[in-house]
């Protein structure tokens, strides 16, 4: 398959927003860890874990703007026309990696592919998404099918208390890595987790649009 899907970061400077991927700021506090023996786990603390979604396209406004790509997921930086999108719907693909178009076929983006049209959302092998499951690290932190919980969410970026039903999901399920951040824009300490579909206009207001500061993490090996 000629396709290499790079997971971007979202950046979070407080205030949620839709500037180009970056890593979070890293805590300055020192990783610790310590290992369970009788689940062969490590808790590790001090981590960033941003959420990353779908953006669906009947969410979004703004000037029609004309994509070109790949039709097809096995292509890289095609200049086929790909159609017509509202700009922020646009804007929002390339920052998180995809969006369900009104057709109901999935824009993709990638650092190395550019804009593709799909039948769904991918993962680094290009394996369907999974809300809720799917995540991402740099190889060298968190190898591809290593799996993790969320312990202890921490707090937000800007210092408040992370909704409590939104830490509540987070930490109700295991993450395996799938996704690879483009490099350099990972680091030590962080994940992006996957929350599958955006659920209304504004998303990025919403407590789902958030970053977790400090939080604290249970890996496994894969």
């Amino acid at each position: 398959m000629g396709l290499a899907l790079l997971l971007v970061s979202c950046a979070r400077e407080g205030e949620p927003g839709s500037a180009p991927h970056a890593p979070g700021s890293a805590p300055d506090a020192p990783v610790t860890a310590r290992v369970d023996p009788s689940a062969s786990a490590v808790t590790s603390f001090g981590w960033t874990v941003t959420v990353y979604y779908t953006a669906v396209e009947s969410y979004h406004s703004g000037r029609p703007t004309r994509v070109t790509g790949c039709p097809v997921i096995d292509c890289v930086r095609g200049n086929a026309d790909l159609g017509t999108y509202p700009a922020d719907f646009v804007t929002a693909v390339k920052d998180e990696g995809t969006g369900r178009t009104a057709a109901g076929r999935y824009l993709n983006w990638s650092s190395d592919t550019g804009y593709w049209l799909d039948a769904a959302p991918r993962d680094t092998a290009g394996r369907p998404l999974r809300p809720f499951e799917s995540a991402a690290a740099d190889r060298n932190v968190l190898a591809a099918g290593s799996r993790f919980a969320i312990v202890d969410c921490g707090r937000e970026q800007g210092g408040g208390s992370i909704a409590a039903d939104v830490c509540a999901k987070l930490r109700s399920v295991r993450w395996v890595i799938t996704d690879e951040f483009t490099p350099g824009l990972g680091g030590p300490r962080h994940v992006d987790v996957y929350i599958g579909e955006e659920t209304g206009p504004r998303f990025t207001d919403s407590p789902w649009y958030t970053t977790l500061v400090n939080a604290t993490l249970s890996t496994t090996g894969p």
